[in-house]
């Protein structure tokens, strides 16, 4: 249990530097098509030999096929789509402030689990919480719609993820042999169709794409979450994970020099209460 609850924290801290430097990529020159490219043809290239010995024949391709794309270039697609218009601790909110709330329907209709009323309490208050920062962010213009939309449908694809590792089984060894690789298979068509900038790009922007997010998130905070998941459960591994908006806003304040409104830290005080009460329940 112990090092379960490390390998959370590991997460929140690798998952809170992702967005920031996501919404510092998408500022760059790099398009959202390109960052993923670099981050799951990274992954594959260097989880080639895993994915090689993996036993295929046995593949419950439905099941894996949730499994990959859910925490795979749908989720980080919308997530880079969002972040080009939501500030970094916005986004925070958005996506892993609303893990607990979108995990109830899993833990009602899939699971079948009971959820006592301090946690229903909980995910209200967490729902506040998600308003306040969703009118914080340009008071409901076209622009900001489109990325709270994103950051809201990247929210859903990564809670079916979590779901799915619980339920089915999946383990560390099964989602870094195929999740990197499935994704980079996948997504290379796609990337083809749009324009790409990475030749126009400094190096150095490029490097520190794949560095993070090819390894970093796509490996070490993959076998971290799918070993926490595994061991917490999906429940508990989402409020670990909602407590990313705090780091998220600590992160950008300093590497992206967001500042945040009155409203803003009332919603972020008020996810990290929301979360406080839904691990009493």
């Amino acid at each position: 249990m112990f090092k379960a609850i490390i390998a959370a924290v590991l997460v929140v801290c690798i998952w809170s530097g992702w967005i920031t430097l996501s919404r510092m990529g998408v500022q760059t020159a790099l398009t959202p098509y390109d960052i993923t490219l670099l981050r799951f043809g990274t992954a594959a290239l260097l989880t080639l030999p895993f994915s090689l010995a993996y036993n295929w024949k046995h593949v419950k391709w439905g099941q894996v096929l949730i499994v990959a794309l859910g925490c795979g270039f749908p989720y980080t697609m919308l997530s880079f789509i969002g972040l080009k218009t939501i500030k970094a601790a916005n986004a925070g909110v958005l996506v892993n402030g609303m893990l607990p709330v979108i995990g109830l329907f899993f833990t009602l209709f899939w699971f079948k689990e009971h959820v006592s009323k301090i946690k229903y309490a909980a995910i209200f208050i967490l729902l506040i919480a998600n308003l306040i920062m969703m009118n914080q962010s340009n008071g409901f213009s076209s622009e900001a719609m489109l990325g709270i939309a994103s950051l809201l449908s990247a929210a859903i694809v990564f809670s079916t993820y979590m779901a799915a590792t619980k339920r089915w089984g999946y383990g560390m060894k099964d989602v870094i042999a195929f999740v990197p690789l499935i994704n980079a298979v996948l997504f290379l068509p796609i990337w083809l169709l749009f324009p790409s900038q990475i030749l126009n790009t400094p190096w150095q922007d490029v490097v520190l794409q794949m560095t993070y997010q090819g390894v970093l998130v796509s490996i070490a905070a993959l076998l971290l979450i799918t070993y926490s998941v595994s061991k917490l459960g999906s429940g508990t591994m989402s409020v670990f994970l909602s407590y990313v908006p705090a780091v998220t806003a600590v992160l950008a304040f300093v590497f992206l020099n967001e500042r945040l409104s009155v409203q803003e830290l009332i919603g972020i005080a008020l996810c990290s209460a929301g979360l406080t009460l839904y691990t009493k329940g």
